[in-house]
This record gives C-alpha cells, structure tokens and sequence, in this order.
C-alpha cells in the first residue's frame, strides 16, 4: 500500500500460481479479494502493477478480467531490459453506507 499518496492505492509486486493450478480461477480470486482489502481498509482508490508486455495470460487477466489499463509503457523495466506495462484499475467510489441506511429506514 502506498497509504501517504494522495491518493492512497495498492500496488501489486508479484502474484504467481504454480503450473498445476493455472486456469482454476486462482489468481482472479487472489486478485479481488486484494482489492476488496485494499478498498476496505485503506480507502485504496487504485492498484497498480507492472506485468512483461509479452505475458499474453497476465495481460489477459488483468485487461479482460479485472479490468486494469496499460498507464504507461517502461522501457527496459525488467533486468533483462524486456518493457513493462505499467497498468492499473481504478476502484469505484465506495457507497456511502450512511445514506443507504437512511433510505432503509424511510423506506419502511
């Protein structure tokens, strides 16, 4: 977490799952329940992450399933001076739970 940013977000440094397990839905799970975490206990308004412009699968999950957005491209990030994608996904304003349960309470 990078709690003293304005604003605070999350930043991913690695996530891996062994071979065996890939295509379980593992990772998307790891995945959202780190942003619910982030979300929920600092208030994250983003996460970001790098990821090698040659992973298709990482690319996958992150564009198609969590919705991250390449950000910028930086050249030579790896030590093996592959670019990265630095991506990130925006979270939703959270609701504010106060005005929902006022509107509960007028409702009944």
């Amino acid at each position: 977490m990078e709690e003293e940013a304005n604003p605070p977000h999350g930043h991913i440094t690695s996530l891996a799952v062994r071979r065996e397990y890939r295509k379980c839905g593992i990772a998307t799970k790891l995945m959202k329940a780190a942003h619910a975490r982030m979300q929920e206990c600092f208030s994250a308004a983003y996460c970001s992450l790098h990821v090698r412009y040659t992973n298709r699968a990482a690319l996958h999950l992150y564009k198609e399933t969590l919705g991250y957005k390449v950000d910028d491209i930086e050249k030579g990030y790896y030590a093996d001076g592959e670019d990265a994608y630095a991506m990130k996904c925006e979270f939703e304003k959270p609701k504010n739970k106060k005005k929902k349960h006022a509107a509960a309470i007028n409702a009944a």
